[in-house]
């Protein structure tokens, strides 16, 4: 049984409804947010109607506010922000959508007040957003309004999508918009590209900044945002169609060459079952980065590939991603299709390869991974002097992976580490640093022979020789 003063529902049950309402009472003088609250569940146990003009009053206040919200005060808005748009779908949501799908309508229109007035560096505020455009879609398909109708609060929407508060809006309303609300939000997207865009008189045009071109005009901004909103529309709404060549026809020819763009055609083409499309798409790419890994594009090639049956093609599309790049996924496919036991000897002579890749990191990386860690205790043995003690985001999984069976090169990896951090007076690392000094204690009483490696008390010793004026380091290991 919990201690009588732990906070759980049995011990709060037993000091008696008419405490704890005092109690309420009592901290809601002294906190906004939860007097709010409590009068959102006070109106709920009332109707949904008296809660949605809860909602709507709270709505309007958020709308008028003109404080601006700091980072550090920023949680109160936020609290606000997601009672309200729960309420709209617990509240409101499971007895009227309808209604809900209004107040969601009108939260949304918060945002651009909002975000006018609020540092969101954290992400924490679009984010509430994102979900209440969720929302929207999970309740208009309850409605089942007027599809126009959403289809033209959906056009509108995404002309006022100043801050990415409606990004996805399409997909995510496309169930509720149905065939005939996208097909009328098309048309209207449509009729917008088609009308004359506004030529100022020189004297009239604002400049609002300078580039390397020249300046830069507020009317010249607007006019490619419209041209931007207008093409990632149309294409959302002919994916949502399922209309490949719609989709397709909002690229130029130019930028259909573009790998990514090139990728996500294919992937299209494919799901149509234009498998040699797709591969023509992909091979027409020019713009490919020398050297960079672009996944998108090889898999969608090697997808393009198996489904013309080119199994062979496929398999060395496989292979040439994991000679380049060590791709560990692209190996393990290539070894899945093998025949029985040829698939061992090509394991073998992958990590062969791997063992002598020329990014010594990524061989380190790839081989403890696989996990192959015989042969990366012996990479780290063999190659210690290039071990570069800033590279923590490979080091440290690598010496948690070789700490139980190769204590030793588990060691050599932590110290590089724990010297680059000192080395270069790293302070904000110290911590990690001394962590990594703990556990090569704990790794010493493992390692039988240090061979021509320094024992744990000799490094430390030399450490302290070296850095001993780095009490904020030392204080961490004592």
């Amino acid at each position: 049984m919990p201690p009588k003063k732990t906070l759980t529902v049995n011990n709060l049950e037993a000091l008696g409804v008419e405490r704890l309402a005092e109690l309420l009472i009592e901290i809601g003088d002294t906190n906004a947010a939860v007097k709010r609250r409590l009068r959102l569940e006070l109106a709920g146990a009332q109707s949904p109607a008296e809660v949605a003009r809860e909602i709507r009053k709270r709505l309007k206040v958020i709308a008028r506010a003109r404080s601006f919200v700091d980072w550090q005060n920023r949680r109160g808005l936020v609290e606000d922000l997601q009672t309200q748009r729960r309420a709209i779908v617990d509240h409101v949501g499971k007895t009227d959508p309808k209604e809900a799908l209004d107040l969601m309508w009108g939260f949304m229109a918060l945002a651009s007040s909002v975000f006018a007035r609020c540092d969101d560096s954290s992400g924490t505020v679009i984010d509430i957003f994102h979900d209440a455009v969720n929302d929207l879609g999970r309740l208009a398909e309850a409605a089942t309004g007027d599809t126009t109708e959403l289809a033209d609060r959906a056009f509108q929407a995404l002309l006022d999508n100043d801050y990415g508060q409606f990004d996805h809006l399409i997909p995510i309303l496309s169930a509720a918009l149905g065939d005939a609300g996208l097909e009328h939000l098309k048309q209207r997207f449509l009729a917008l590209s088609k009308e004359p865009v506004t030529k100022l008189a020189e004297h009239e045009r604002r400049k609002i900044g300078w580039s390397t071109d020249g300046p830069i005009y507020e009317a010249e901004v607007a006019n490619r945002h419209r041209v931007h909103v207008i093409d990632i529309a149309l294409r959302d709404i002919a994916d949502a169609q399922g209309d490949v060549d719609g989709f397709i026809a909002q690229y130029d020819p130019e930028t259909r060459k573009v790998s990514r763009i090139a990728a996500e055609i294919a992937e299209r083409l494919l799901g149509a079952g234009r498998a040699a499309e797709a591969l023509k798409a992909l091979e027409a790419a020019e713009h490919r980065r020398a050297g960079l890994p672009e996944f998108e594009w090889e898999n969608a090639r090697i997808a393009a590939l198996d489904a013309l049956e080119r199994s062979n093609d496929g398999q060395a599309a496989r292979w040439s991603c994991f000679e380049r790049f060590l791709s560990e996924r692209h190996l393990r496919d290539y070894l899945k299709r093998l025949p029985d036991f040829e698939d061992i000897e090509a394991e073998s002579g992958a990590l062969d390869y791997a063992e002598n890749f020329a990014n010594f990191s990524a061989a380190l990386m790839f081989l403890a991974s696989w996990p192959a860690l015989d042969r990366a205790a012996k990479l780290v043995m063999a190659r210690a002097e290039e071990l570069n003690g800033d590279e923590y985001e490979v080091l440290t999984p690598v010496a948690n992976a070789l700490a139980d069976k190769h204590p030793l090169a588990a060691t050599v990896a932590l110290r590089a580490m724990i010297e680059f951090c000192l080395d270069h007076a790293r302070s904000s690392r110290y911590k990690h640093a001394a962590r990594h000094f703990l556990e090569c204690a704990s790794l010493a009483s493992s390692i039988a022979d240090f061979g021509k490696c320094e024992t744990h008390e000799t490094f430390a010793t030399k450490l302290r020789g070296k850095h001993g004026k780095k009490s904020s380091f030392w204080s961490l290991v004592t």
